[in-house]
């Protein structure tokens, strides 16, 4: 690793390497200083980290019923998972420039002590609202955990080998997927719901540990350290919070154009001017200029907002297909939607070939083509389709994917240096938080329009009045008639249909952007090259 802060030219002085050139540079990069391969402990202890992350929620919804039962508020109960997404992504960029600015260590070491306080304090919760409040600690830790260990993947391995570890943080996600409800699902059986937060103390504690011991970063000239841009972190957090408060609520606790959505979206866009204001004055601000001057972030942060987007068809309505419409039950459908995080990782491990030999950029646009094609394949399925057909096409969509997504992380993290690495990257997960926000609530938007207009016009009695009763409606087929039944089910396919539309449409900007926005080559800044500056 590199703790000097590195002055990094401009995007069209240097080229991307492929085919040939990659490989002459295979050697260079190994022998760069800093560009050893890092013990296995500290790898394992990375990955660690994330599994705390990638556990989270898929463990937490599991046991809402259990938590439901003994806190109460079923009303409220989603803010569960909707305060933890807004405190992760609100705070990363905070930490991206805080890690670029003190180093990775104590900020990862922050974020996972304050990620374990806040699991203790969930296992403490006395009520509803409690829990609430303490799952927005735990993400508050979650947000550090995410953005630094994707950092450190890329400080910790030259650009040939960063491929390797981040098919194995691909992996632990890939893993948490499936292993989170299960382990979720026999802790709320056989144990009490607490204990879903308690075991996150001894894993916690053994990351913190492995971390303090193996994690080593060279000591930076405080000379180099700018001031903090408090008042920029503060009205970065506020701004994102306010539009994904109203981006979570809007269509649910109230209507898309009522007084209280029109406004937090209006106060949401005058604390965004408020903040850019900020972030022109400011000497070291949060959130740069150059993240988004710079053609390659931007195409990188547009394309994986549209990512994140698009995600939205296969993680919230793919279970929900699988157990409305083609009568599966729970544990069956996460299994349809959890393959294709069986294919992710493997593409992504294998990328690496292909970005080699045709470029980030090239790799990326392949990927999303596939992604678009397999997205739109998923209205083609008959009525009603067999289960191992979309199982086939999350398989398809997650190999597509993985050659989508870690070419343009790859890519981005190695036009920059160590000064600006954490930054860079938290800027590109923070736009793919925010795009599943957004995913959420165009794609739920579409899918309740499309439910409500088959309902409006239903030409037999018995279908449920409103969209809230639709999913018991579902979960009680016997109650209603059998044309009813198999009416209500049919919109729910038709509704899918239109969420999948959606995400391809989605997956096509992400390939606009790549084909017109991002640079043929990216401009890579070679670990031996970034040494030399540094030590300059």
């Amino acid at each position: 690793m590199h703790g000097e802060r590195i002055s990094v030219g401009a995007e069209e002085s240097t080229g991307e390497r492929t085919g040939a050139e990659a490989g002459a540079d295979a050697g260079a990069d190994a022998a760069a200083p800093g560009a050893r391969t890092p013990r296995t402990a500290l790898v394992s202890a990375l990955m660690l980290a994330m599994a705390l992350v990638a556990l989270d929620s898929s463990v937490v919804s599991t046991a809402v019923p259990q938590i439901v039962g003994d806190l109460g508020g079923f009303s409220v109960f989603s803010w569960l998972f909707a305060g933890y997404l807004l405190a992760v992504t609100v705070t990363l960029p905070v930490y991206g420039k805080l890690s670029d600015t003190f180093g990775r260590k104590p900020v990862l070491l922050f974020g996972t002590a304050l990620f374990v306080v806040g699991s203790l304090l969930c296992a403490l919760a006395w009520n509803m609202a409690a829990l609430i409040a303490f799952r927005l600690v735990q993400g508050l830790g979650g947000g550090a955990l995410q953005g630094t260990v994707q950092t450190l993947a890329a400080d910790l391995y030259p650009l040939k080998d960063r491929p390797r570890i981040q098919a194995r943080m691909s992996s632990v996600w890939a893993a948490s997927a499936v292993a989170g409800p299960a382990l979720g699902g026999l802790i709320a059986s056989y144990a009490d719901w607490r204990w879903i937060f308690l075991i996150n103390l001894p894993l916690g504690g053994l990351a913190l540990w492995m971390l303090a011991r193996h994690l080593v970063e060279p000591v930076r000239s405080a000379g180099r350290r700018g001031p903090i841009d408090w008042a920029g972190a503060l009205g970065v957090f506020a701004c994102g919070g306010l539009l994904l408060f109203a981006l979570v609520q809007g269509g649910v606790a109230w209507p898309w154009l009522s007084a209280p959505s029109l406004g937090l979206l209006g106060a949401s866009a005058l604390l965004a001017a408020v903040v850019v204001r900020i972030e022109r004055r400011a000497a070291e601000p949060v959130i740069p200029g150059w993240v988004w001057r710079r053609r390659t972030i931007a195409a990188v942060n547009l394309a994986l907002g549209a990512l994140g987007v698009l995600m939205i068809a296969p993680m919230v309505f793919v279970p929900t297909y699988a157990q409305s419409v083609l009568g599966l039950g729970a544990v069956s459908a996460g299994l349809v939607m959890s393959a294709m995080t069986l294919t992710w990782p493997v593409s992504a491990a294998f990328s690496q070939h292909v970005y080699r030999r045709i470029g980030f950029r090239n790799s990326a646009a392949v990927g999303i083509s596939l992604a678009a094609v397999i997205l739109f394949s998923f209205t083609l399925l008959p009525y009603p389709a067999r289960p191992w057909q979309p199982t086939l096409i999350m398989l398809l969509l997650g190999a597509a994917l993985g050659l989508f997504q870690l070419p343009l992380i790859v890519g981005v993290q190695s036009t920059v240096g160590w000064a600006e690495r954490g930054t860079t990257t938290a800027s590109v997960l923070f736009c793919r938080q925010v795009g599943q926000s957004i995913g959420a609530a165009l794609l739920g938007a579409v899918a309740n329009a499309t439910i409500a207009a088959r309902l409006a016009h239903a030409p037999m009695p018995g279908l449920p009045d409103h969209l809230d009763d639709v999913s018991t409606a579902l979960g009680r087929p016997e109650l209603l008639p059998q044309a009813a039944a198999d009416y209500l089910r049919r919109a729910v396919a038709a509704a899918v249909d239109h969420v999948f539309l959606g995400a391809g449409a989605a997956a096509v900007a992400a390939l606009l952007v790549l084909l017109f926005v991002a640079p043929r080559r990216f401009p890579i800044l070679e670990e031996h090259q970034e040494q030399k500056r540094a030590d300059a």
